[in-house]
């Protein structure tokens, strides 16, 4: 089924609900009210089940995680006042990484799971976003539905006694997590690690994993105080990590992001290893046959694919997308350079300290290094130019700019690639070109932008 587009959606994006926490959607009413929404349309689904003799009896059950942010606290209150109003039973299980609610939410049986994170974003910024009954992202369908149960929350009849749903706190589901995450952990004795756990969820899960499996390890930014996640730290920030890393000794570093969906490495000289150089790393390892990424992944990647006999489909840009491709073509690897991998086989969705750990076990398999995986795959210069426009159809569907395009691909004939991308929130269209030569790419990208002004 083909995702269902940002622009048909009123609140949910390709990611959740997200904003500045206190501002709307994300205040205490609004979220409160998807509480109920949701709750109607669960039990809506529960009730479908029923009906057709599956999966369909007793009270439906909605775990919830967060991050570390401040507002974590009142939305999940929020959110569980209003599943609860409307007899659903919420389940805490307190701070977790992302991938952690997922889990959970499989192995605890519940209808759906739901996290509070807004991932990599500044503390300023919340999301929630829900996990079917598989811990797979919600299915655009029921999505669509609670925006339209919300328009009728108001006119509900009051639910009462002991129709009201209860809450819980899950105290084991740390230990839980850490246990699945270790099934999947190589042993680690003899690597000095550095970990950048974010100040966000995996700030005690990661260390404890790592050290389990035998890392000497130096963790920092482990001291979460709800204004401090990804405050120059983290998967999006590796600065601070390679000087450790170099300064140190150590023979490669990890960084997670706010809710550990990602991971990214750097290697004992302090270079970026990043999605890309992992899905190479993980292909040969695992013998794939395809690999899933988007357009953003460096076209150095696709030709070291090819060489190992992997083709590689390309996707918009999200997660979502990456995962949809999957599906279709009956594949398991797949990622974006951010390192929200994706390992179907194994986890239904991105996980940074599973991803770090099935890497780390590849390039023990391989019997390699980081350092020898970043001088591998040698990326190509890509350039990005961004062209304001009037109307973004246009300019990239016009007659001239399309012939400049094919010009192009006949000019890199095989040895990069260009792609004009629309941006989803301005009047803007990217120009991307990328190839082993940099002012050619530059004089491509300069000409065809041109003709879009």
């Amino acid at each position: 089924m083909t995702a269902v587009q940002p622009s048909e959606r009123k609140y949910f994006g390709t990611d959740g609900v997200r904003s500045v926490a206190g501002e709307f959607p994300l205040t205490a009413e609004w979220v409160m009210q998807l509480g109920m929404a949701a709750a109607e349309v669960l039990k809506a689904r529960r009730a479908e089940q029923a009906h057709a003799g599956g999966h369909g009896t007793g009270r439906v059950s909605v775990v919830i995680g967060k991050d570390t942010r401040q507002s974590g606290d009142m939305l999940e209150a929020a959110l569980a006042a209003g599943l609860t109003s409307r007899g659903v039973n919420v389940v805490h299980l307190g701070v977790l990484p992302t991938p952690g609610v997922s889990y959970l939410t499989r192995a605890l049986d519940a209808d759906a799971g739901v996290v509070i994170s807004a991932s990599h974003n500044p503390y300023q910024d919340n999301g929630i976003k829900f996990f079917g009954a598989s811990g797979s992202k919600l299915s655009d369908d029921l999505e669509l539905e609670m925006e339209a149960a919300l328009d009728r929350v108001a006119a509900l009849a009051p639910v009462s006694g002991t129709e009201l749903g209860s809450v819980s706190n899950h105290t084991d589901a740390e230990r839980l997590y850490v246990t699945y995450l270790l099934r999947h952990a190589p042993d680690l004795s003899g690597l000095k690690i550095a970990m950048d756990c974010a100040n966000g969820a995996a700030y005690r899960i990661g260390p404890k994993v790592f050290q389990a499996a035998g890392a000497d390890l130096f963790a920092v930014y482990t001291t979460p105080d709800g204004r401090n996640i990804n405050r120059d730290c983290g998967s999006t920030h590796l600065a601070g990590l390679s000087r450790i890393v170099r300064d140190g000794g150590y023979d490669l570093g990890v960084a997670f992001d706010g809710d550990a969906d990602r991971a990214l490495f750097v290697d004992s000289r302090g270079n970026e290893v990043h999605g890309d150089h992992l899905l190479l790393l993980n292909a040969r390892a695992r013998a794939e046959r395809g690999v899933v990424t988007t357009i953003m992944s460096n076209m150095a990647l696709e030709l070291k694919l090819q060489d190992a006999g992997v083709t590689l489909k390309r996707t918009a840009v999200g997660d979502r997308y990456v995962h949809e491709g999957l599906h279709q073509d009956g594949l398991h690897l797949g990622g974006e350079q951010s390192g929200h991998l994706l390992f179907l086989d194994v986890s239904p969705t991105g996980d940074g300290v599973l991803t770090a750990l099935l890497s780390l076990a590849a390039m023990r398999r391989l019997n390699t290094t980081l350092d020898a995986l970043h001088d591998d795959l040698v990326m190509f210069p890509q350039t990005l130019v961004n062209v304001r426009v009037k109307d973004k159809a246009a300019a990239v569907n016009a007659p001239e700019v399309q012939a400049a395009v094919r010009a192009a691909e006949v000019r890199l004939n095989g040895r990069g690639r260009i792609n004009l991308r629309p941006s989803g929130t301005e009047n803007l269209v990217r120009v991307m070109v990328e190839g082993p030569d940099a002012a050619e790419i530059h004089e491509i990208a300069g000409e065809v932008a041109g003709l879009i002004r």
